[in-house]
């Protein structure tokens, strides 16, 4: 058996991508996407299709005399979810659909914005328990999760780095969470200088290791899906977590190899551990968090990016309406 058949016997194997020929190929259980994920596949000529159907809603909904950059700005706020419904034709299970990152510290504007992607989905059909709603885990955007999992919608954080944050979503009663593993190592990589570490001291894969153990050992349903990889190594560390989201280019090599994977994380392992329960307020996590330059770091670096990704989408919509607009040659 390849390594990848025998991880998707202990862990949910998710693919990372916006790529949907890529989620064709390796079969994945779910998917999940992001800002810098949808930019990179809404300019592959195969998607095009996608985008101009999206755009063309756009235009039909707010008439003839708005804006291009009207349309493009309504067009955006549906483009993630017309991926989101080409992906769930082929998968079995989830799809996450991320909240725009710039809501990241704004409770009240996840919610809604939460909501309209739930409402769309609705609409077309798809029940809210094949979604994701993906939220940055910031104090504000685990408290919006909380009351959303009270209405039954489900949720996915993102851009976790510590388990200050872990803590307070388990305690929100969140469905999943998504841990960086690769962004953390790229910070201590960049810290320390070092050029690597051995798999077993990956600074990310320790942090998952650390919050699996957790809630493994307290009893949290909430399910772990270890993200961001940046070689095989890192996957193979974490083999039994409950999920993975792993990009195209390492499902690939881990398709093509075979060899005996050890499952690596045991709920059984963790019950036995010692480990303190946290109690985690607003005020602890803000302290945990000030306190942890790494997770500090990340979550303001990745908030950055996902809005700059954005920002990049917003104008590839203004640039490709104004093509459809022109004339066609005679």
């Amino acid at each position: 058996m390849s390594l990848l058949d025998q991880l998707k016997t202990m862990t949910t194997v998710v693919a990372d991508t916006g790529d949907i020929g890529a989620i064709e190929q390796f079969t994945p259980q779910d998917a999940t996407t992001n800002p810098s994920l949808i930019t990179a596949a809404a300019k592959l000529p195969q998607y095009q299709s996608i985008v101009d159907e999206t755009l063309s809603q756009a235009k039909e909904t707010l008439g003839n005399n708005a804006s291009d950059q009207e349309v493009a700005k309504e067009a955006f706020k549906h483009l993630a979810v017309a991926f989101g419904k080409r992906i769930l034709e082929i998968i079995p299970g989830r799809v996450s659909t991320e909240v725009d990152a710039r809501l990241s510290y704004d409770t009240e504007g996840t919610l809604a914005t939460a909501r309209e992607l739930i409402g769309e989905y609705e609409a077309a059909g798809i029940s809210r328990d094949r979604i994701l709603i993906k939220i940055a885990s910031t104090w504000e955007g685990i408290k919006a999760a909380e009351i959303l999992e009270q209405e039954g919608i489900h949720c996915n954080l993102t851009l976790l780095f510590g388990l200050h944050q872990a803590a307070a979503c388990a305690d929100a009663k969140v469905t999943l969470i998504s841990p960086f593993v690769g962004r953390i190592l790229d910070w201590y990589k960049a810290d320390t200088g070092r050029d690597s570490y051995p798999p077993s001291e990956d600074p990310g894969v320790l942090s998952v290791t650390e919050i699996y153990n957790y809630y493994k050992k307290f009893g949290y349903e909430t399910e772990i899906m270890g993200a961001s990889f940046r070689n095989v190594d890192e996957i193979k560390e974490l083999a039994g977590v409950d999920l993975l989201t792993i990009s195209p280019k390492l499902l690939k090599p881990l398709s093509e190899t075979e060899g005996e994977l050890t499952r690596k994380l045991k709920p059984e392992d963790a019950k036995a551990s010692e480990i303190e329960k946290l109690s985690v307020d607003k005020a602890k996590f803000d302290e945990m968090h000030e306190s942890d330059r790494m997770a500090n770091d990340k979550l303001d670096e990745g908030i950055k990016g996902f809005t700059k990704a954005l920002e990049e989408l917003e104008q590839l919509l203004v640039d490709r309406l104004a093509q459809m607009n022109q004339p066609a040659a005679v």
